[in-house]
């Protein structure tokens, strides 16, 4: 009973504390929450003067900021108003000035205009007393001549026209002479041209090349999306390509059958591979020029190795080997070469000297054919001065230059090489004088177009109706092309005689080219 009495109060001890301690707690908060609420107060109070006092402090240098900048434009405007009163003031200086200047040459006007009307009426004084003079001369004339004037108007009337008739029948005669002299040329040209349209066949012979493709689907390759392909091949080879109804073929035209075979080679090389588009195609002729001209050299090789000669510098072989794609009337150059070496060589044989020397003189007699037309002088010449330039003795350079008589012959190797040159190109059937004038003309066509600036290179085509004229875009404008046709065109027109009329076409292209690596 005892134990449980002192539980109870136990219990009761603690319960009294435990309200005594948060009593106490309580009364702790509050204090704290009022010295707190004090002290926040207090801050906003002193806050609150503070920003009054930054407030007053602004509100003063903004005060000050806009009396400066009033006073500013005061002056500002004062200024103005001073430079105004200034030009105003200048202004009417100058105007003054001018008045002066307008009042004075008004006084000058009007006192050129009084001396104008004194010279007229001078003028009209004159005219009536020469008037008056000439009706009494006139009376008197015809009181000396014994007729009127009508009558001697009549006579002068009959005398001029006499005159006339004479002077209209000498003009008729000259006419008539002319009319002749242009109807014989004008004959002559039609019979020129007929005797070229005939011989039309022969021509295509040796200026086109026919290419046979696989079907009628590389024809589109070939002239590719509008006619990109086609552009591309043409202007990379230098020739006219003619796709037409004929089936399974191209036509290549041009008169330098160099071009001729790259444009053959390339267009094959193009199909077999099977991609045809611009790049490709002057890639692929850029590698058949490389392979056409290591060709070029082995057949300089095999006509040496076939006369048996040695020691022959590598440019003058490749020289000898181009001669195979250039020919003279008709005649190839090559075979020529060949043949004028082996005569000259038995004319030699029978005449007790140098064998191998006249078989080298005849085998380069004519290397300066294979020379770029542009270089002045005649083949003779400047084959000599190369062959001199690569090494060739001067025996075989005179030999060279005087098989045409540019310079008198001196050696028996300059006598067999002319001699067995005329004996090559006389022979029946060597040679036609009409093919030779024809690829002449074509030349001359295209160093007409190369003198021009800007220009890169000129192509015939067509058979000399048409030249191509491939411009840098870099020196050429659009403008500057217009006009460089029309010069080429008069050029041609002054420098040769032709059948018909030529075509010139300037292509100017600009290409920008970059790698990304």
């Amino acid at each position: 009973m005892e134990a449980i009495i002192a539980g109870v109060i136990g219990v009761i001890l603690g319960a009294i504390g435990f309200f005594g301690f948060k009593k106490i707690k309580d009364e702790q908060k509050k204090n704290f929450a009022k010295s707190e609420a004090e002290r926040i107060l207090n801050k906003a109070k002193n806050d609150a003067r503070m920003m009054e006092q930054r407030a007053k402090e602004h509100e003063v240098k903004v005060k000050k900021g806009a009396e400066n900048e009033i006073l500013k434009h005061k002056q500002n405007l004062a200024k103005a108003e001073k430079s105004y009163i200034e030009k105003e003031s200048q202004l009417q200086q100058r105007f003054k000035e001018k008045e002066v200047v307008i009042e004075r040459r008004q006084r000058e006007l009007q006192s050129q205009n009084e001396k104008i009307q004194i010279a007229e009426q001078k003028v009209k004084e004159q005219e009536s007393r020469k008037q008056e003079e000439l009706e009494k001369l006139k009376s008197k004339l015809e009181t000396a001549a014994g007729m009127s004037s009508e009558a001697a108007k009549n006579e002068l009337i009959d005398a001029v026209r006499k005159e006339a008739e004479v002077e209209a029948n000498r003009i008729a005669i000259a006419i008539e002479t002319e009319a002749k002299e242009e109807a014989e040329k004008k004959a002559k040209r039609i019979i020129s041209m007929a005797v070229s349209r005939y011989a039309g066949e022969y021509a295509a012979e040796r200026t086109m090349s026919l290419v046979q493709i696989p079907g009628e689907e590389a024809k589109g390759k070939i002239i590719g999306k509008e006619g990109r392909n086609i552009r591309a091949l043409e202007a990379a080879c230098g020739v006219d390509l003619i796709i037409d109804e004929t089936p399974d073929s191209v036509v290549i035209s041009a008169f330098d059958p160099v071009r001729r075979e790259i444009a053959r080679r390339s267009i094959e090389k193009l199909l077999e591979d099977g991609r045809v588009h611009p790049s490709r195609i002057e890639e692929v002729s850029q590698k058949i020029k490389q392979d056409l001209f290591k060709s070029i050299k082995d057949d300089g090789d095999k006509a040496c190795l076939e006369l048996g000669i040695t020691g022959v510098d590598v440019e003058i072989i490749k020289l000898i080997g181009s001669l195979k794609y250039r020919t003279s009337f008709t005649q190839n150059n090559y075979v020529h070469s060949i043949e004028v070496g082996f005569l000259a060589g038995m004319m030699a044989a029978e005449l007790g000297v140098d064998v191998k020397a006249a078989q080298r003189a005849g085998l380069l007699h004519d290397i300066g054919k294979a020379l770029d037309h542009s270089i002045e002088g005649s083949h003779a010449v400047i084959g000599a001065d190369f062959a001199k330039r690569h090494g060739e003795s001067e025996i075989i350079c005179h030999a060279i230059r005087a098989h045409h008589e540019d310079e008198k012959p001196k050696t028996p190797y300059a006598y067999l090489t002319a001699a067995a040159d005329a004996l090559s190109s006389a022979r029946p059937g060597a040679r036609r004088q009409q093919m030779e004038t024809y690829v002449r003309r074509l030349q001359d066509l295209e160093s007409i177009g190369n003198s021009f600036d800007g220009v890169i290179r000129t192509f015939a085509i067509q058979a000399g109706r048409e030249i191509r004229v491939l411009v840098e875009g870099g020196k050429v404008t659009d403008e500057q092309s217009l006009m460089l046709s029309r010069d080429i065109a008069r050029k041609i027109e002054r420098e040769m005689n032709y059948p018909g009329q030529i075509k010139v076409t300037v292509i100017r292209e600009t290409r920008a080219i970059d790698f990304a690596r």
